[in-house]
């Protein structure tokens, strides 16, 4: 069953987040597919992994001869030709229940400074949580990320 994560951004913007999000789900040998909700948002974001002071993030765009290869793919579209185990979903590109039982993982990042993304992100929330999927409520309000609410989940085992 997968593991949803709700990141309610409201310190860093997106473009600081999703590269360590995907810096993490490389290490762990895992393939991604970033889904957003405009063509060129994505270009955009394209742009801001290539330039990233960082380091590289292997990555392409969707619609090229080699999707199948990226460990970082991203798209609009529904399809994950490169076998993501991951969905990072950004810019209210919506996840439906069923399509999240095809991941380990489904990452939903949303802006907490705008409130039509918070009211979508809220949706989601109700639809996969509602639905018995293990789903987290992460939030940096108060300068780190904290687990701020879950749902169907175990309690976590003390150290």
């Amino acid at each position: 069953m997968p593991e949803i994560l709700f990141y309610h951004l409201t310190r860093s913007p997106i473009e600081a987040t999703l590269p360590e999000l995907l810096e993490k789900t490389l290490a762990r040998g895992w393939k991604a597919l970033v889904r957003g909700g405009d063509q060129k948002r994505l270009d955009w974001l394209d742009g801001k992994l290539w330039a990233d002071d960082t380091g590289f993030l292997p990555h392409g765009l969707a619609g090229g001869p080699h999707d199948a290869d990226q460990p970082v793919l991203l798209t609009t579209g529904a399809d994950a030709p490169n076998r993501a185990d991951i969905l990072f979903a950004i810019d209210r590109a919506e996840v439906s229940v069923a399509e999240a039982q095809g991941f380990q993982r489904v990452c939903i990042l949303f802006d907490g400074n705008d409130n039509s993304a918070v009211e979508f992100a809220r949706g989601q929330w109700s639809a996969l949580a509602g639905a018995g999927l293990p789903s987290k409520y992460w939030s940096q309000e108060s300068g780190s990320w904290q687990v701020k609410a879950s749902k169907n989940t175990e309690p976590a085992a003390s150290a």
